[in-house]
């Protein structure tokens, strides 16, 4: 190890002393920064991580819909489930309906599902909370846990569900009377967009409610691992006849994947500013401790050091700093993202508060996922900063002429 780097490492952490007090300081203000960063990165990453895998648990990667509706869809089935890239491929019914329960209405999506494919798509049977996905039968819905919730239903319940068709009828003055059917399962996603305002039912019961016939509105698709979505999507277009096309679910959800992308670069970029204000504690801590060891720099130069060695040595003294900062700001992030949701919910509860966030921020645990490339931009960033820190005391000290160095009182 060259005399200047270790200098620097005896000057941060001096043998068989108390830490120094502005070693502390630094390095305590560079793990703060980086802690924040950790959690809060994270926390945002989490929302667009978990909310794509209950999309795909829920939808597949995949949707394939036409101008209209899909006619003959087991011809199209056949034709998808021949691309090599495809797992599995299910047709679905899905539109608005109304729901009634003892004079409470609610106003939910009602999707029909195939349950001879379904599975092979999505993963609802994980989501069950009550009762089973095989449960469902053509005089059977399984609802939402807050739409059940929010109705009072419980399993084994007789609910009312109107047709979109009602309004055509009395147009032509037919009378359309309410499908009853029984509540076979409550299912929870965990996310309150889809607790509230879900019901499954079979695809023959859709297509009765919705008056479609032997038609469907859609065929989800699910691809095989390690392939892209993208380039899955471009795979089935390449089947399909001219009046469907298969969208990706980031293509659904392009809007609000974009939202919460520049939400998360923003605050990334806004937050680094905490980093940068504590590389100017390390500028400052380090330019005192120029001054008060001008006299040991002086003898540095009289010695044969350098200026340039001199300089590495405070450049190595702000490096440490960042390193140090960064091992201890990354152990403190970490440990706040294992108990975030103990502190959030716990403070929730004491403001009693939880079910407004819950209905803002739509998942009932609060989601976190720490990205890979954004932790190694943090260490890099950090590091690079906490370096950069020692530039102007280190500028300093090369400057410093052993003599008049030596001279100083």
């Amino acid at each position: 190890m060259p005399w200047y780097y270790y200098l620097a490492l005896k000057q941060l952490f001096p043998t068989g002393k108390r830490f120094p007090i502005f070693t502390a300081i630094s390095v305590t203000g560079v793990a703060l920064g980086v802690a924040l960063l950790v959690v809060v990165t994270s926390v945002m990453e989490g929302f667009g991580y978990h909310l794509r895998q209950m999309i795909v648990d829920i939808d597949g990667q995949v949707q394939v819909k036409a101008r209209a509706n899909i006619e003959d869809y087991r011809a199209v089935l056949k034709k998808i489930d021949a691309v090599p890239e495809v797992a599995g491929a299910t047709p679905y019914a899905d539109s608005v309906v109304m729901i009634q329960y003892q004079g409470r209405p609610a106003y939910p999506r009602l999707r029909g599902i195939d349950l001879a494919t379904v599975e092979s798509v999505t993963r609802l049977s994980h989501y069950m909370q009550v009762g089973r996905l095989d449960d469902l039968d053509d005089d059977s819905v399984i609802l939402g846990v807050k739409l059940a919730d929010s109705l009072g239903v419980g399993v084994g319940d007789q609910i009312e569900v109107y047709s979109p068709l009602l309004i055509q009828k009395l147009e032509q003055d037919t009378v359309f009377m309410p499908r009853s059917v029984r509540v076979a399962g409550v299912i929870e996603f965990g996310h309150d967009q889809f607790d509230t305002s879900t019901v499954y039912c079979t695809l023959r019961l859709a297509q009765d409610l919705y008056g479609l016939g032997r038609a469907v509105h859609g065929i989800n698709v699910r691809l095989k691992p390690g392939v892209d979505d993208d380039d899955g999507a471009n795979a089935i277009n390449r089947v399909l006849p001219s009046d469907l096309h298969a969208f990706t679910w980031m293509d659904t959800w392009s809007d609000f994947l974009w939202v919460l992308a520049l939400e998360r670069n923003m605050i990334f970029f806004l937050l680094l500013f905490i980093v940068v204000v504590a590389a100017f504690s390390v500028t400052s801590s380090l330019l005192i401790s120029v001054i008060r060891k001008t006299r040991e720099i002086g003898l540095l130069g009289a010695l044969g050091g350098k200026p340039r060695q001199v300089a590495a040595c405070f450049c190595a003294q702000g490096f440490l700093i960042g390193t140090f900062g960064t091992l201890v700001g990354l152990g403190l992030g970490f440990f706040f993202l294992a108990i975030r949701n103990h502190i959030v919910l716990g403070l929730a509860n004491l403001l009693e508060r939880r079910e407004t966030l819950e209905r803002f921020y739509q998942f009932n645990q609060l989601p976190s996922h720490p990205e890979p490339h954004y932790i190694a931009a943090i260490i890099i960033l950090t590091i690079l900063i906490s370096t950069l820190a020692g530039t102007i005391p280190a500028w300093r000290a090369a400057r410093l002429k052993p003599v008049e160095a030596l001279r100083s009182e």
